[in-house]
């Protein structure tokens, strides 16, 4: 575990250069705004260890998969979002040398990611090897309000010299993927041109056919006022820049600003782009920086207006929690459909940048109560969008009769991961797709999104799982066969507790679902039927008698339902009597041992009590949590959160702080020493989940919000925002009670502590402790 951040409440603070950390740094410092985004490399060159990194959401290449061996089935290729034109080369000379953080000697270092307002702040002072001393200050952002937009502002200051200074500002296309299998490049030029003021490239990635065309405009000030460089304009294949030489004086500053854009064909026709590049540029370099800063403040403060997290009394607990926020809103704002979550976002590459279930397990929740209604509607709509894909991939295993498996891992709903455990294996995906439907209704209300869409998408699942079981003539139940659970510690086992039990209620919700639209509106059902080919006394009656006749391994000395059949024969070794020296096991480990043993990478039993815990008493919950707890390493980041929240729920305070730090610091502090490939974005809606569903005990129940509060030792108070049906509500819970304000036109009613209350319109209610 790392320890290098700098503790506060709305800033991510490195002060020092340690060249060590700086893929980590790169990682957590990394900007975005949902369209755009970027790793934190510096803008002048750098020859160290790094990890170039810009992105384009949405733009992806079909890479070559790397098998050994090919099966009926398997992806023909892996999706991955492309490190893109890096816009924000800034190259500098002094008088012949290269400034190079690598190379030259750093006196001084100071990294600042401003969460509050939105922008990476930069201050260093290093020495030339000829001993020349430069002060250098770099902001930049990617825009919140403009989202195909972003700036630099880069001021230099001679300490100790006059002389020759060059600055090069670039944008260089020739860029590469570390995944790249086979060292492949994926953009091809179409066209360029630099300009004494800019310039831009157009790409086309290979195969795919997506153009995105990235530009510059700059402008130069010397000691705060307007000057006339010298400029020479550079063009070399896939790269534009501008030769800048300015005579500088010593302690006298330079401050090149620079303003880029990246515009998208999916935004655009191909045809437009430049035009539509160079309107961009234009208005944004008339706007100017300091407008662009007031408005991405204005951007940032009406974000967290709606979904801030105070923790009053612990500053590494409230910096963490703002920077998982901060890094969910950097990545996806919900106004595109077509768009999703990726693991790392715009941190990094790893995982290819696609979409897996951890959107609909994790991610949901956040989204529902912070943003509005249709981020999350959006996000739902992207899955129906691609049922005929998920219907295909069935019928690549050997499904039929409009039998869906969505993919793991995807772009466009083709599946794209190419290990078997995991393509063919890993199927409670399509469970966790399901739930986010169930989820999104329980909680906005909006019951005609299951005629209009989810419908479809819940027959498709729960067809899919009814001919995934088989019966077993010596059981005289429904089995289910070669599965990979949420545990990936474990591969091609049988009947895995959770996906079992995901599959029957998968099946039972699609039937109350067919009863409501039913009920609700006949024809539009009728209409349903006819399109989806639905014989339902045929295929429900196969859900009902599966929901009847499954087989569930369970203990019965321990009184735990069992991960899966044969669990128990593993060595029982705990988590705590494991050396340290071999953790964590995925990197000490043969994945032979691995698989042999009893740890848990991550919920799984767990999961599904999480997800269904109204099924459950206490105590079933506390045995299987005192049970598979101890068994779990937690390499997976999506495992703290859950054991967090179901900690909280039964009174461990201990348990569910130290959870809950862990995954709110899983990236600032290294936890896992992964970092460097980019931040855990999707496991960081699981840090909001662990306050607001753990400490806040925040549920839905029967349309209205239910909240069973406590406060950990070490805070003096928290609070959170909450959109629910209209309502913004805003909880504050101290050691005087729970306070909550109705900063909205709509009354609504709320349980606290097991009691009904009403909170009026623009009201506010204090329940004493």
């Amino acid at each position: 575990m790392k320890n290098y951040i700098k503790a506060d409440e709305w800033k991510i603070i490195e002060e020092g250069f340690d060249p060590h950390y700086n893929k980590i740094s790169e990682s957590i410092f990394s900007l975005g705004n949902g369209r755009m985004g970027q790793r934190a490399n510096f803008e002048e060159a750098y020859s160290g260890d790094t990890l170039l990194g810009n992105y384009v959401a949405g733009v992806y290449y079909p890479d070559k998969t790397r098998v050994g061996w090919w099966k009926n089935g398997y992806p023909e290729y892996f999706a991955k979002v492309l490190n893109a034109a890096n816009w924000i080369g800034i190259d500098v000379v002094i008088d012949g040398e290269q400034l190079d953080l690598a190379k030259c000697e750093v006196f001084s270092f100071r990294r600042e990611l401003n969460m509050k307002e939105g922008y990476l702040k930069r201050d260093f002072s290093a020495k030339t090897a000829s001993g020349k001393e430069v002060k250098v200050e770099a902001i930049r952002f990617c825009s919140m309000a403009d989202d195909e937009t972003g700036a630099i502002k880069y001021t230099l200051t001679p300490l100790n010299f006059s002389g020759a200074i060059t600055l090069t500002p670039s944008i260089d296309g020739d860029v590469v993927n570390k995944d790249s299998n086979y060292d492949e490049k994926f953009w091809d030029e179409v066209s360029k041109v630099s300009q004494s003021d800019g310039g831009y490239i157009l790409m086309r990635t290979k195969k795919t056919g997506f153009e995105v065309a990235t530009g510059m405009r700059f402008s130069v000030l010397q000691n705060h006022g307007a000057t006339e460089p010298i400029v020479q304009a550079i063009e070399k294949e896939k790269y534009v820049a501008a030769k800048v030489d300015v005579q500088a004086k010593q302690g006298e500053s330079i401050t090149m600003v620079k303003y880029a854009a990246n515009l998208s064909s999916q935004n655009y026709k191909p045809e437009e782009l430049i035009e539509q590049l160079s309107d961009t540029l234009n208005r944004i370099s008339i706007k100017g920086i300091d407008t662009m800063l007031a408005e991405q403040a204005a951007a940032w403060a009406e974000k967290w207006k709606h979904n801030d997290i105070i923790i009053d009394g612990d500053v590494s607990a409230q910096q963490a929690i703002r920077f998982n926020i901060y890094q969910l809103n950097q990545t996806y704002t919900g106004e595109d459909d077509r768009l999703n979550i990726g693991p790392k976002g715009f941190t990094g590459e790893k995982y290819g940048g696609s979409t897996y279930w951890d959107t609909e397990a994790y991610c949901v929740p956040f989204y529902l109560s912070t943003a509005p209604q249709k981020v999350t509607r959006n996000l739902l709509l992207y899955r129906y969008k691609q049922l005929g894909k998920a219907i295909e991939n069935a019928q690549l295993l050997g499904f039929k009769n409009g039998a869906a498996l969505y993919p793991m891992v995807t772009m466009d709903g083709t599946e794209c991961h190419n290990e078997w455990e995991i393509t063919f294996e890993e199927i409670h995906r399509n469970g966790a797709i399901a739930f986010a439907i169930y989820n999104y209704v329980r909680y906005t209300g909006d019951e005609a999104y299951l005629g209009d869409y989810g419908f479809e998408v819940l027959l498709g699942i729960a067809r899919f799982w009814s001919q995934r079981v088989n019966w077993s003539e010596d059981r005289q139940q429904y089995v289910m066969l070669g599965v990979t659970g949420p545990n990936e510690y474990e591969n091609n086992v049988n009947n895995n507790w959770y996906t079992s039990t995901i599959a029957t209620w998968c099946m039972q919700y699609t039937v109350d679902v067919a009863d409501k639209i039913k009920a609700a509106d006949p024809e539009k059902y009728a209409v349903l039927v006819s399109k989806v080919s639905l014989n339902e006394e045929t295929e429900f009656g196969r859900f009902r008698d599966i929901i009847q006749k499954m087989y569930y391994p369970y203990d019965e000395k321990r009184q735990v339902f069992l991960q899966q059949d044969g669990y128990l024969d593993k060595e029982q070794i705990l988590v705590k009597d494991l050396p340290a020296s071999e953790r964590p096991i995925n990197q000490k480990w043969s994945w032979d041992r691995i698989l042999r043993s009893c740890y848990i990478k991550q919920a799984d039993v767990l999961q599904g009590i999480y997800f269904f815990e109204d099924q459950y008493d206490i105590d079933t919950i506390r045995r299987n949590f005192d049970f598979y707890e101890p068994r779990t390493v937690h390499e997976s980041s999506l495992s703290p959160c859950v054991h967090a929240i179901l900690a909280a729920k039964l009174g461990d305070e201990a348990r569910a702080y130290e959870f809950y730090l862990r995954t709110a610091r899983l990236d600032l502090d290294d936890y896992n020493n992964d970092t460097e490939d980019g931040c855990h974005i999707t496991s960081m809606a699981g840090t909001w989940m662990a306050v607001v569903e753990g400490f806040g005990g925040m549920r839905v129940r029967d349309g209205k919000l239910v909240f069973q509060p406590f406060i950990p030792e070490k805070w003096s108070s928290f609070s959170f925002h909450i959109g629910f049906r209209g309502a913004l509500l805003n909880i504050k819970v101290s050691k005087e009670g729970v306070q909550i304000k109705n900063a909205s036109d709509v009354e609504t009613t709320v349980l606290v502590y097991g009691k009904e209350q009403s909170v009026k319109a623009n009201d506010e209610l204090l329940i004493e402790a």
